[in-house]
């Protein structure tokens, strides 16, 4: 963003120094704090705006002339008594109070709700700029953690395409983790399964401290970051849609294919469907496919944040537990499920960590992921092919074993040599991978420990 204010001051071509900026990121991951510590350090005049699902578009645009109000724009008594009709006056009043001697920025937080509320706030968006704002030495920064409606702001066919540079912000990923908290990487690991990488959660986990020292302490106090992230995401994603809550709830508990999703929320096929739409769309739930050179129709789904996919199987359906001073039932489910939990939640994040180590992977290797049959017989934990789903070419098949004190050992082997030979397009010549915890006591398999994986990140 520094770099954009730089762009500002040195001006733009053709007398236009404005620049835009859309930023993404998941929900809670720290973009309006990483804002608000931009304007404090920039020193700049600035308005900051936040949208909200639960308002109409007169409430909207009230608020936005609150806010310019109380900015720090030197045009800020422009705002007061007005009543713009729509978003059009609202963005030209704007225009009036942006300075044109002295860089400023302004922040519209959260605004895929603008969107909802008023389609055509899009086309408001790019005309103003296009005619007033963009000729003022201005930063226009739009925030908004609906992934995919952020990215679609700036496709082709849009009204702001081409007008905004792109920016995400991700979560801390399992190397900053282990960095942060000075933990060994398989502590790592736990810790972003937990956290799911938000600065919230991890600001408040005792350094060095386990995954269960922290949640011991986490579960008992109300306040915690760990209780209320999840309820607070949901509600803003999900302000009016049970039926998609519901949905995400079952896929959360541990429901995968869409015949088992269907038979825990019992709703019919349409609303069924129109709800994992909606849950895809917003890439809170990822679509797996399996990965094998014949095409397969044994979709899966998950829940793609980890720490939302803690929350749901482990915090959300107990709160009221939690609430009646019952954390000590939770902490014993959690100690009883974890174990099979982790093992099943750590493959997404290791086929993820593999993908960034190519130099180690086969020749040809351009995807990773898994493989299964409507029985689970075989299930493979890691397929690395050409493409998917359908492959030409299957370059490695490995295992993923994520016990606390058990290598990889022959049992493991004689196991992944079977369910290699069950795979389309693998033989005796497909290499064979072993991803192990406490790591591996036998060869014939390239072997990765957590230190490997949490190299991967650095």
């Amino acid at each position: 963003m520094q770099r954009s204010i730089d762009r500002v001051v040195v001006g733009g071509r053709a007398g236009r120094p404005g620049r835009a900026i859309l930023m993404r990121g998941r929900r809670r991951v720290g973009k309006s704090r990483l804002a608000e510590e931009f304007v404090e350090q920039a020193d700049l005049p600035f308005l900051y705006f936040t949208a909200s699902a639960q308002r109409s578009v007169e409430l909207d645009l009230r608020q936005f002339v609150e806010a310019g109000i109380a900015s720090t724009l030197p045009g800020a008594e422009k705002f007061a008594g007005q009543h713009p009709g729509g978003w059009d006056a609202a963005l030209t009043l704007l225009a009036s109070a942006v300075p044109d001697d002295r860089p400023s920025v302004v922040i519209i937080d959260e605004m895929p709700y603008l969107i909802d509320n008023d389609p055509g706030f899009e086309g408001s968006l790019q005309k103003v700029f296009d005619r007033e704002l963009s000729r003022k030495p201005m930063l226009l920064l739009c925030i908004g953690s609906d992934l995919a409606m952020m990215e679609a702001l700036n496709e082709y066919g849009r009204p702001f395409h081409q007008r905004a540079s792109e920016m995400v912000v991700p979560p801390l990923n399992p190397a900053d983790i282990a960095e942060m908290l000075e933990l060994p990487a398989a502590e790592a690991f736990d810790a972003f399964l937990v956290s799911g990488g938000l600065p919230l959660v991890l600001d408040e986990w005792p350094r060095a401290a386990t995954t269960a020292e922290y949640l011991a302490d986490a579960i008992t106090d109300p306040t915690s970051a760990m209780l209320i992230s999840g309820e607070r995401a949901l509600a803003a994603e999900f302000p009016r849609d049970a039926q998609a809550r519901s949905v995400l709830g079952a896929i959360g508990s541990g429901e995968r294919t869409h015949a088992l999703i269907g038979r825990a929320v019992d709703l019919p096929a349409a609303s069924l469907g129109r709800a994992l739409r909606l849950l895809t769309g917003k890439r809170i739930v990822e679509v797996l496919t399996p990965i094998s050179t014949k095409p397969s129709r044994e979709t899966r789904y998950i829940v793609a944040d980890p720490h939302l996919r803690f929350w749901l199987a482990f915090i959300g359906p107990y709160l009221p537990e939690i609430e009646r001073g019952r954390g000590d039932l939770t902490l014993a489910r959690i100690r009883r499920g974890w174990a099979s939990w982790r093992g099943r939640a750590v493959e997404s994040i290791v086929r993820e960590s593999l993908r960034r180590m190519p130099d180690s992977l086969p020749q040809d290797t351009q995807v990773i992921g898994g493989y299964w049959t409507r029985t689970n017989d075989p299930e493979i934990d890691i397929v690395c092919a050409d493409r998917e789903p359908v492959a030409k070419k299957i370059t490695a098949v490995g295992s993923i074993k994520w016990h606390d004190n058990r290598l990889f050992d022959s049992h493991d082997l004689t196991r992944l040599h079977l369910h290699r030979a069950q795979l389309p397009g693998a033989d005796e010549h497909t290499q064979l991978l072993a991803v192990s915890r406490a790591g591996v006591s036998v060869s014939g398999v390239t072997g990765y420990t957590p230190d490997d994986l949490i190299a991967a990140w650095r």
